[in-house]
């Protein structure tokens, strides 16, 4: 297989009947799309198959006679197709349509996930070599960084899709689709308001802003000032939760993917976080942030060179097709998202010095959130933060002891514990000993809200710390949350994630309750990538 391939690629997983031509000898890309735009509310299942079926076949033959007159009767090396996420019906239609024309040309297949596509062109185009992504479109939410082969899943939303959950409230209002761009040219003209912000760890939820949205509108809020609540709440949480993964994994790069990024206070917002950050943010051409063959294509190129090929008897479609269940076979494993060693790096949210046993930890202005949400949140998390570190040490989990705290500053003087973050002292002892930590501290009904192996320190005892995410809960849906984003960084970080992930479950379920652990099996099942 020679470095200079030509794929056809077709996408076809909701919204977009959609075929391309990739030659990587010239980089041209050439995509042939017809979307669908109903008529009135949100995307119908069967509509959308019948929009598919419609178009598909002409976009394809469209996107073959134009790759027949650039390069002849042997247009192309292979098919790559869209084998999911996204609807069965679908789905159903490309895999089809992909074996056909695979058998009419005599050339092999590629299966290509749709989501991890999103992450590759956003790579290919900026020639990152390990970044994050973000993944922002309309039925999908989540955070991917590379490591031991495949994209690990690094924060995903607990309920909904962005742009689906925008476009409820569009919906609610009795704007049509697509309400993402009238909500971003409404925003443009209205005042901030106040709505819920709900990050937990790196994981989000948008059903919480969604209700109290529509709520204030029926209330008789402005519109225009909702809408403007909406994006600087919703994307000034997608881009926390990007730094909090970039702080993670020590990654310096970030990229977008998704309809959702054409937005360009989005954007705006990523690229104010990386300034701030001294890391580096792309966004690839609006054409391939939104669904479309060209990135099926480019993936489809690559993972051909790399004898990823299915057999047409194989070549089925998966409609619950998780980025983290590709084998990336294209890459090494040299080239995982990167770990900076160094003791202290930058956080997502403090700037912290250390003077002997005193750390001074200071919550400094976010320049990509809106004046009035950032002073809310630092002095919320400021006290919040005070009060659940002396709680949790009262009730015998290790802890730093508070010095002084300086609400007006958003600043706290702390002890300096441990000598390492766990990232950096990984073992299963010390991972049994920090779930038995969270069993007492969610006994003593404490909400860590963010146990990352970043925020552990490990010395003479493991001591957890940055409690600025915690709340007050003794609900087990909550703890088992607690228990969600400690194992999400395991995966996102450790190639031995595995074992260490059996060794928090035994020693959490030795010292906590079952129903926690029920509630984790609840939560990891209803993830929208599962």
């Amino acid at each position: 297989m020679g470095e200079d391939t030509r794929v056809l690629g077709i996408e076809g997983t909701a919204w977009a009947a959609s075929a391309a031509v990739y030659d990587s000898a010239t980089a041209s890309v050439d995509i042939e799309t017809e979307a669908y735009l109903p008529d009135s509310g949100g995307l119908h299942p069967r509509e959308a198959a019948e929009h598919m079926a419609e178009h598909l076949p002409d976009v394809i033959e469209r996107i073959i006679d134009h790759a027949r007159e650039e390069y002849g009767d042997d247009p192309f090396d292979c098919v790559a197709f869209s084998r999911g996420p996204g609807l069965g019906p679908c789905l159903r239609l490309v895999g089809t349509s992909a074996r056909a024309v695979a058998q009419r040309f005599d050339v092999p297949l590629v299966g290509v996930n749709h989501m991890v596509a999103h992450l590759e062109i956003g790579r290919h185009q900026s020639g990152f070599d390990a970044p994050v992504c973000l993944n922002a479109s309309g039925a999908n939410a989540h955070l991917l960084g590379y490591r031991a082969g495949r994209y690990r899943v690094l924060g995903e939303t607990m309920d909904t899709g962005v742009g689906n959950a925008i476009d409820k409230f569009t919906r609610h209002v009795g704007w049509s689709h697509p309400g993402g761009p009238k909500v971003e040219e409404h925003a443009k003209d209205g005042e901030y308001v106040d709505l819920p912000y709900v990050v937990k760890g790196m994981d989000f939820s948008f059903s919480g802003i969604m209700s109290a949205a529509k709520q204030a509108y029926d209330d008789g809020t402005p519109v225009e000032d909702i809408c403007c609540g909406l994006q600087e709440t919703i994307f000034a949480m997608l881009t926390e939760v990007s730094e909090r993964a970039l702080a993670l994994t020590g990654s310096e790069e970030l990229v977008l993917g998704g309809g959702v990024g054409q937005n360009e206070r989005l954007r705006e917002m990523l690229s104010s976080m990386c300034e701030q950050r001294g890391t580096e943010f792309f966004a690839p051409d609006n054409r391939f942030l939104r669904d479309n063959a060209g990135m099926i294509a480019v993936l489809g190129a690559t993972m051909f060179r790399a004898g990823q090929t299915v057999p047409i008897a194989e070549s089925s479609i998966d409609s619950d097709f998780r980025p983290d269940a590709v084998e990336v076979t294209w890459r090494s494993a040299e080239r995982s998202v990167a770990r900076d060693r160094s003791e202290f790096v930058q956080g997502a949210e403090s700037a912290v010095t250390i003077s002997g046993d005193i750390v001074e930890k200071h919550r400094h202005e976010r320049a990509y959130r809106h004046p009035t949400l950032d002073e809310r949140l630092r002095r919320e998390r400021t006290r919040g933060e005070a009060r659940l570190l002396s709680e949790a040490r009262r009730h015998g989990v290790a802890t730093p002891v508070i010095w002084d705290i300086d609400t007006a500053e958003t600043r706290l003087t702390l002890q300096h514990v441990g000598d390492d973050d766990l990232r950096d002292a990984l073992s299963t002892v010390h991972v049994r000993t920090l779930a038995k930590q969270l069993a007492q501290l969610h006994e003593a009904g404490l909400v860590h809200g963010d146990p990352t192996i970043r925020n552990v320190r490990v010395g003479d005892c493991v001591s957890l710390i940055d409690f600025g995410l915690g709340y007050y809960s003794g609900d087990p849906e909550d703890h088992a949350m607690d228990l969600h984003v400690l194992l999400g960084s395991l995966t996102g970080t450790d190639d031995d994630a595995d074992r260490l992930r059996s060794a928090v479950l035994d020693a959490y379920r030795e010292a906590g309750d079952d129903s926690v652990l029920d509630q984790l099996s609840e939560i990891e099942g209803r993830g929208r990538y599962q």
